[in-house]
């Protein structure tokens, strides 16, 4: 880190009071972690001096390789509005270095530059734009949360239904005050179900955004009495909340999707790159959604993205065109939900947009028709294939993908394997409730 940037990060502290800083980070899975110092100690920070335990983290190394330095981003550097302002509590997102100066190949946002890099060698640079769901829920009287949700709303209700209004309002005034430019916020389809749109934005940038959003979101809704998830099927019978993700590639200020000779106005990149997202789905959707319950998600029925085909303002394939061009020319993964680790889905993503280019693949003709409604004899006629069914099959796919497991590192790669299997073995020889219902008194 240069020595101005250092010191204006060290002069805003000063500034504003700041008496702890939180150096944060995630692990393979995506969960957020922090190192909390003072801020006597941000100066060493910032120099990419503080060691931490690298062993005591799911998936990073074995006890022997345990030191492991964290390198504060200056972009990431933000003061906590709900904090208190006498001390206040700022924080620092971190990449992870080996001792010998080397990035980490267990850190997904070292993963995520890596990807970024290849495309800058092609002229490109990404911009993306997430749809991140979420449930509020009650919580019981000793704080846990329940299944109980806080209002029966749909679509874009408004208050006295709409009874989250008050929390997804705090929520837009704190994000905004962290530098977030909001677009939107409503009430999703299902009961107790939200959405806060923000402002797109490049790569690694929304993918910072991205767990610094879940993070605020959880918060403010604690300060509401209420609980925040993003788990991707909290509840039977309604929708599931995904994260709907928006992409673009720039070659310098131009859009490079867009082509105004074009019918359609997408250039051949747009669709080469579309073709690579296809071809590469089954395996993406490990990544994107990685969790046993993110199938419970992708079943038909419930608006989720479950055929692989494309179209262009129609919603039921897994990719769709939005109608705007110029500038604003992008497409829409429909597949990924906010249990993912952002870094890690938006460098697959992009990798496997890249394949598309360089080996430019075309996507199949799009497909106009609500896939919904058609039968599986009418979909196999249009080669409309379907994403895995289960986390068992999808791992499956991203085993015999060299594409997506490159672009996740050998280390990420066999370390969420094998956290991914377990957890899949877990679930699979678990005993549930309907089992018992089904079958305890009929045989």
């Amino acid at each position: 880190m240069d020595a101005a940037r250092k010191n204006e990060i060290l002069a805003r502290a000063r500034e504003q009071g700041v008496k702890f800083v939180r150096l944060q980070f995630t692990d393979i899975m995506g969960v957020l972690k922090n190192v909390a110092i003072t801020v006597e100690q941000l100066e060493k920070a910032l120099d990419g001096e503080l060691m931490f335990d690298g062993s005591s983290i799911h998936g990073f190394v074995r006890i022997e390789e345990s030191d492991m330095y964290l390198r504060p981003d200056p972009d990431t550097f933000v003061i906590f509005p709900w904090r208190p302002r006498d001390g206040a509590v700022a924080r620092l997102i971190c990449d992870i270095y080996n001792p010998d100066g080397t990035p980490f190949e267990g850190c997904a946002r070292n993963i995520l530059k890596k990807a970024i890099a290849r495309a800058g060698e092609m002229d490109f640079t990404m911009q993306v734009g997430p749809e991140c769901e979420f449930f509020l829920f009650y919580t019981d009287e000793e704080g846990y949360p329940t299944l109980k949700t806080h209002d029966r709303a749909g679509y874009f209700d408004l208050s006295p239904v709409d009874m989250g209004e008050n929390a997804r309002r705090s929520m837009v005034l704190t994000l905004e005050e962290m530098g977030f430019e909001i677009e939107a916020s409503h009430h999703e389809v299902a009961p107790g179900q939200h959405e806060i749109d923000f402002m797109y934005s490049n790569a690694l940038d929304v993918a910072d955004k991205i767990v610094t959003f879940k993070f605020v979101v959880r918060t403010i809704a604690q300060r509401h009495g209420l609980h925040a998830t993003f788990m991707p099927k909290p509840v039977y019978g309604i929708n599931g909340s995904g994260m709907h993700m928006h992409q673009s590639l720039f070659r310098n200020e131009d859009n490079a999707f867009y082509n105004p000779s074009d019918p359609e106005g997408l250039s051949d990149i747009a669709r080469w790159y579309i073709g690579g997202l296809l071809k590469h789905s089954r395996a993406l959707a490990a990544v994107t959604s990685p969790t046993v319950n993110s199938y419970k998600r992708l079943v038909p029925g419930f608006e989720a993205p479950v055929y692989i085909s494309w179209a262009e303002r129609n919603r039921s394939p897994l990719i769709r065109v939005p109608a705007k061009r110029g500038m604003s020319t992008r497409v829409e993964l429909r597949c990924p939900d906010p249990s993912c680790n952002p870094y890690l889905a938006v460098a697959a993503c992009l990798v496997a947009g890249l394949d598309g280019i360089e080996k430019r693949i075309q996507p199949p003709l799009p497909c106009n028709l609500n896939i919904y409604e058609l039968t599986p004899v009418q979909r196999q006629e249009l080669g409309i294939g379907s994403l895995p069914a289960s986390l068992e099959e999808a791992l499956g796919e991203l085993a015999a993908n060299e594409v997506i497991r490159d672009a996740l590192g050998g280390h990420i790669y066999e370390r969420f394997m094998e956290a991914k299997q377990k957890e899949w073995d877990a679930y699979r020889t678990q005993v549930y409730s309907w089992e018992i219902e089904q079958y305890l008194s009929k045989f």
